[in-house]
């Protein structure tokens, strides 16, 4: 089966589809999902990125991310992807979106048009050694420490998206 990702304009409009890994060679724009669980202290479950990802490998990251397959809505992709890295199901709601960009040193390009999905569980997760490395529950004030002091051993999404969820936040407690 060939893994394609649904090409996008900066508005999420649908404009093809292309091969995964040329997607990422070409630097298309393309949709994406990044999903961040809590537990019930609030703290945020990370996971770090197996030695063998195809790029930002042995990074901390957000729960689990990925690409939503030509018909599969964004969610049915965020819980998709929830059970297949890290072994688990919650509910999900869709919370924010966020445009970005980010080259890495093999050559390819991060252009994703991400749509952000929160969930809150006690369940541990049951990792997927050939996905995730290993996985940490972290307050989030800790993590944005903790990502000022040592930004190389994060990936370059991760505090985008973290500044994305609080901006959405602060809309919705100012009603703005």
């Amino acid at each position: 089966m060939i893994d394609e990702v649904i090409l996008v304009d900066e508005n999420d409009r649908e404009t093809g589809t292309m091969e995964k890994m040329r997607a990422h060679r070409k630097g298309a724009l393309h949709r994406a999902v990044s999903v961040f669980i809590f537990n019930g202290a609030g703290e945020l479950l990370l996971q770090q990125r197996a030695a063998g990802k195809y790029h930002s490998p042995g990074k901390w990251s957000n729960t689990c991310c990925s690409h939503p397959r030509p018909g599969e809505t964004e969610l049915a992709a965020a819980r998709r992807r929830l059970n297949e890295e890290m072994g688990m199901d919650c509910e999900l709601i869709k919370w924010c979106e966020l445009l970005y960009r980010a080259e890495f040193d093999n050559g390819l390009t991060e252009n994703e048009f991400d749509h952000i999905f929160l969930g809150v569980t006690n369940r541990l997760p049951v990792i997927n050694p050939q996905e995730v490395a290993t996985y940490q529950y972290m307050a989030v004030e800790a993590l944005e420490t903790a990502i000022r002091q040592n930004p190389e051993r994060f990936t370059h999404w991760l505090p985008l998206c973290l500044e994305q969820i609080e901006l959405k936040k602060k809309q919705n407690e100012t009603g703005a």
